[in-house]
């Protein structure tokens, strides 16, 4: 049987600060993620950053985890906060919170 680091597939939690709410974060982490074929989701929390749950293979992961580090153009990332975890399958799609 396959295990979840041989089939390449993971979880990934992302918590980003900095300018991050209002500045269109959300959706376009949420159009990353889908193009990098990635289930799971993004949302606002009240400290004024924004989570992420994604899964999916490890190197679009990690690829969404170096977008994060930039976010979009009027975003000013200070922080990113990586927790990687075992892929669960949970998700069939990538949204919004």
């Amino acid at each position: 049987m396959t295990t979840q680091k041989q089939s390449g597939r993971a979880r990934l939690h992302l918590i980003i600060s900095g300018r991050v709410q209002g500045v269109g974060f959300r959706f376009s982490a949420c159009d990353e993620a889908k193009d990098l074929a990635l289930a799971g989701w993004v949302r606002n929390i009240p400290a004024g950053e924004v989570e992420i749950v994604a899964e999916g293979s490890r190197e679009n992961l990690q690829m969404l985890a170096a977008w994060a580090h930039l976010g979009t153009p009027s975003a000013h990332v200070t922080e990113v906060r990586e927790d990687w975890l075992d892929f669960t399958g949970e998700f069939t799609e990538f949204r919004i919170r």
